[in-house]
């Protein structure tokens, strides 16, 4: 699985960059307000950091400015993957710069009907948001597990299921089991994932022990 941090905070994505576990960034409108700065120079930072795709959100809603922005975003760096909603003219703009080549990713998704629509469109990844499932008292994972079972079932679709939203380990973990291709992680969430009160209570130990031997490997 491959894993992406959702932030638009530079100095959280050297971080976990500098550890070799992040394969790519999610961004959003959100996310960009967050960091209180233009969204060409976030963009393009984080595209140096990262060599993996840097999903940058445009704010149109209508195909004609969709396609305006997509053509500015896609300047900034070749990693740049253009995210656009999954409505009817995002998934045409997501078909009309699939056919060039470009990577989408279509976002917002909450249905298996929409995540099979977006494949159709040629879709890079698609978003299905698992917390804010949760949050309205459906079960965001039996999504996921419906999208993997329609996309394995065809073989031509090539769009890799990006599980977003992710709210705790376990979130990450049941799209894991299920074979999602990518979960894209706030990185309080990441940091999560390090911990585990035996791993601490082991190494207290070895520290200990260690001391008595008095001995420096170093």
């Amino acid at each position: 699985m491959k894993f992406f941090v959702d932030t638009a905070e530079i100095a959280e994505i050297r971080e976990l960059a500098a550890t070799g576990l992040l394969d790519g960034v999610t961004t959003n409108p959100s996310l960009i307000a967050k960091s209180g700065r233009n969204i060409l120079e976030v963009i393009a930072e984080i595209c140096e950091v990262v060599p993996g795709p840097v999903s940058a959100e445009v704010a149109a809603t209508e195909y004609d400015q969709m396609l305006k922005e997509a053509a500015v975003l896609r300047k900034i760096a070749p990693n740049v993957a253009i995210k656009v909603p999954l409505t009817q003219d995002g998934l045409r703009t997501c078909y009309a710069l699939s056919q060039e080549g470009v990577m989408v990713n279509v976002t917002l998704c909450f249905s298996a009907a929409q995540a099979l629509l977006a494949a159709k469109a040629g879709a890079t990844f698609i978003s299905p948001f698992v917390g804010r499932l949760d949050d309205i008292g459906q079960n965001g994972m039996d999504l996921i597990a419906d999208i993997v079972q329609i996309y394995a079932n065809y073989p031509a679709i090539k769009t890799e299921v990006l599980v977003a939203s992710i709210r705790n380990p376990i979130h990450l973990i049941e799209a894991a089991k299920m074979g999602a291709d990518v979960a894209t992680i706030p990185p309080g969430v990441i940091k999560q994932l390090y911990g585990h009160p035996l791993t601490d209570e082991g190494l207290a130990t070895f520290l200990v022990d260690w001391a008595k031997t008095g001995q420096s490997i170093a």
